[in-house]
């Protein structure tokens, strides 16, 4: 089977060493903190805890407002804050959809961190791991499953361009964006589910099955959208079968 276009840009996308700062939230300030894993590598891991059922953006955008809410976001002094302070600051802030449950993952997620990893999240993917260590150690956090484990180790390869040791294990995250770019792609039937599109992704790449997830979230957010895509601007219109239903 010849390479599909997604793999051939997936890979020249990572094949590129240089690493750019990660629109996370799309503001610059909050960016650059969530994009430093040197010096607050915590931050990046919370954030993608709280990545669930909610704009990303959103989601992305909660470590920085915590850390201006309590004036600091030192792995102790975010420990030292109780449950119930953090399950008032998520609700009287309105932080998340689900402001009592994303309290106790963040409140367990900054315990681990400080217990686990001796405050040093980037301990997760140090010493070129295995893909599947690194995904295993996600999953571990409260309120994890595998779309979240699975993003961020593909984050922190393709982006962020930590070094693994293999990338067998980082599948692609399915999300409404990847789901219906695969569909009309015909890569995947009209009624598939995130299942076949995780193991269509495995096909498609095996050695690296999530190599396509970047480009097929953002072909979905840019041209491939729920009404009204923009096939003739779509960086794979050549190659996209383009199977729209009304």
């Amino acid at each position: 089977m010849p390479e599909h276009l997604l793999v051939t840009i997936g890979k020249a996308r990572f094949s590129n060493t240089e690493r750019h700062l990660i629109p996370f939230v799309n503001d610059i300030e909050q960016d650059e903190f969530l994009n430093d894993i040197e010096n607050t590598p915590h931050a990046f891991v919370l954030a993608c805890l709280m990545d669930r059922q909610i704009k990303a953006e959103r989601a992305w955008s909660i470590p920085f407002r915590i850390k201006e809410i309590i004036g600091s976001f030192k792995v102790d002094d975010l420990a030292s804050v109780s449950l119930e302070e953090y399950k008032n600051i998520f609700s009287k802030n309105v932080l998340h959809r689900f402001n009592d449950t994303m309290a106790e993952v963040f409140y367990s997620a900054v315990h681990d961190i400080k217990v686990k990893y001796n405050g040093d999240a980037s301990r997760i993917w140090s010493n070129n791991p295995s893909s599947a260590k690194v995904v295993y150690e996600f999953l571990q956090f409260k309120g994890s499953g595998k779309k979240i484990a699975t993003m961020a180790a593909n984050i922190l390869a393709r982006q962020f361009k930590i070094p693994f040791s293999d990338y067998y294990s980082i599948d692609i995250s399915p999300d409404v964006h990847i789901l219906r770019v695969m569909r009309r792609t015909g890569l995947v039937g009209n009624n598939a589910d995130l299942d076949s599109i995780i193991y269509k992704a495995r096909e498609l790449n095996p050695e690296f099955p999530g190599i396509i997830d970047f480009s097929c979230w953002e072909i979905g957010r840019t041209w491939c959208r729920p009404s009204n895509p923009n096939c003739n601007e779509c960086i794979i219109s050549s190659e996209c079968k383009k199977v729209i239903q009304d």
